[in-house]
């Protein structure tokens, strides 16, 4: 499986959590997905919305165009970003 896959919807991200960290950032790629570090703890859903919040952030894309379809209880999540290419992700997460 690749790290990031194209779809006829958009992206497809596989990401690698890991919530209570002392930054906000992308500390690299871990086997077959990228790893981010959030401070929002994982508790109510807290550090899937800051997940979704700094993605926007990273991709420049609007909160709405980014999903969660896979892990939202799980540290291993796939998340799809509408309407956009494996190119312009690539070129803003890295």
């Amino acid at each position: 499986m690749s790290t990031i896959t194209e779809t006829d919807k958009g992206t497809i991200i596989n990401v690698r959590l890991i919530p209570r960290g002392s930054t906000n950032k992308i500390i690299g790629v871990l086997d077959d997905a990228i790893k981010i570090k959030l401070q929002a703890p994982p508790i109510e859903g807290k550090a899937n919305k800051a997940l979704i919040k700094f993605l926007s952030k990273q991709l420049k894309v609007p909160a709405s165009h980014i999903a969660i379809i896979t892990g939202k209880t799980n540290r291993n999540k796939r998340i799809l970003v509408y309407k956009t290419t494996k190119d312009y992700i690539t070129e803003k997460l890295f």
